[in-house]
C-alpha cells in the first residue's frame, strides 16, 4: 500500500502546485501583459466611471435610447443562460408576442414583419450585448421624433457603430447597444 498511496499523494500535490499555482499565474501574467485592461475585462467608461462592461448586455427600454436584446435572465450577469424553452412552447411564444406588441406599440408604422428577431427573443447567454444593424436602423425614426433630431444624422450614428465580421468572414456584423447609446448622448 505504501508503493502505491506515497507516489500518489505526491503527485497530486505536485499536480496542484503546478495547475493552481504556477499555471495560473502564467496565464494572468500573459493576459496582464496583452489583454485589454490588464486581462480585467472590456469596461466602458464615460467622464471616468465604469457605466458597463463590452461584452455583458444591459436593459434598454427607454424610447429616446436604441433598445438592446431581450435577456431571458433580466441581465443579471451572475446567472447567464437562456429561457430553454422549445420555439413551439405556447409561453415562450405568449412572451415573445408581447414583445412584438410592446415593440409595435412604441414604433408606429413598423409592421410585425419588419421586426428583426433578435429585437424580440433572447440569446442563448441572455446577456449578448449586441444588435444586428437591421435592429439599429428600425428604431431610428422612433429616437429621432423623441429627441428630435434627423433621422439621416442618426443613420450616420448607426453606420459608423456597424463591428464588421472578424477577419471579413467570421461572424455577422453587430453593434453593441452601451456603446451606441453613449456615442447618441453625445449628439447632443
Amino acid at each position: 500500500m505504501k508503493t502505491n498511496l506515497f507516489p500518489a499523494v505526491k503527485l497530486t500535490i505536485l499536480s496542484i502546485v503546478f495547475f493552481v499555482v504556477i499555471y495560473s499565474s502564467i496565464v494572468w501574467g500573459i493576459a496582464y501583459v496583452i489583454a485589454p485592461n490588464h486581462g480585467r475585462g472590456a469596461v466602458i467608461l464615460k467622464d471616468g466611471q465604469l457605466v458597463g462592461f463590452s461584452l455583458i448586455g444591459q436593459k434598454f427600454d427607454q424610447d429616446k435610447y436604441f433598445w438592446s436584446r431581450p435577456s431571458a435572465v433580466n441581465y443579471n450577469a451572475a446567472g447567464s443562460g437562456g429561457s430553454n424553452k422549445a420555439p413551439s412552447n405556447q409561453t415562450y411564444l405568449q412572451t415573445v408576442q408581447a414583445r412584438i406588441d410592446t415593440f409595435l406599440v412604441h414604433n408606429p408604422g413598423v409592421e410585425k414583419s419588419q421586426i428583426p428577431v433578435d429585437l424580440v427573443t433572447a440569446s442563448g447567454s441572455g446577456l449578448d450585448p449586441d444588435i444586428s444593424p437591421a435592429s439599429a436602423y428600425i428604431q431610428i425614426k422612433r429616437i429621432a421624433t423623441v429627441r428630435n433630431m434627423d433621422e439621416a444624422k442618426l443613420k450616420v450614428l448607426v453606420d459608423h457603430a456597424v463591428e464588421k465580421p472578424l477577419l471579413g468572414f467570421l461572424g455577422t456584423e453587430k453593434i453593441n447597444v452601451l456603446k451606441l447609446n453613449l456615442e447618441l448622448d453625445k449628439l447632443k
